[in-house]
């Protein structure tokens, strides 16, 4: 039996490396973008955070790709007294939501 390097294949796994962001991103319903308005639908109620942002409009800040490939949108809430924070990548103030957990604004919605 020969001993196997315990650190074998830690150099892929890097925890301060730079995350993929893209621009864009092909859903169910066509593609969304960075800038994109989005209404949040939340397919669960994982925290009172779901409950209370359920419904509300937000714009889409970025998209991530985290270390298992899944795709995170970070919004920024349209009606949040502290959206400039947002916009600033400031924390308390982007949620982060799959891509199942949005549904894109219509222009029709939006008037």
């Amino acid at each position: 039996m020969s001993e196997r390097d315990p650190w074998e294949g830690i150099a892929e796994w890097d925890p301060f490396a730079t995350h993929p962001v893209k621009e864009s991103v092909r859903t169910g319903a066509g593609t969304i973008k960075v800038g994109d308005r989005v209404r949040l639908a939340p397919k669960g109620n994982a925290d009172i955070m779901d409950i209370a942002l359920r419904g509300k409009t937000a714009v889409i800040e970025s998209i991530e790709v985290d270390f298992e490939d899944t795709v995170h949108l970070a919004v920024v809430i349209d009606d949040d007294p502290g959206r400039d924070l947002g916009l600033d990548r400031q924390v308390g103030h982007r949620f982060f939501y799959k891509l199942d957990d949005v549904e894109p604004v219509s222009e029709e919605d939006e008037g």
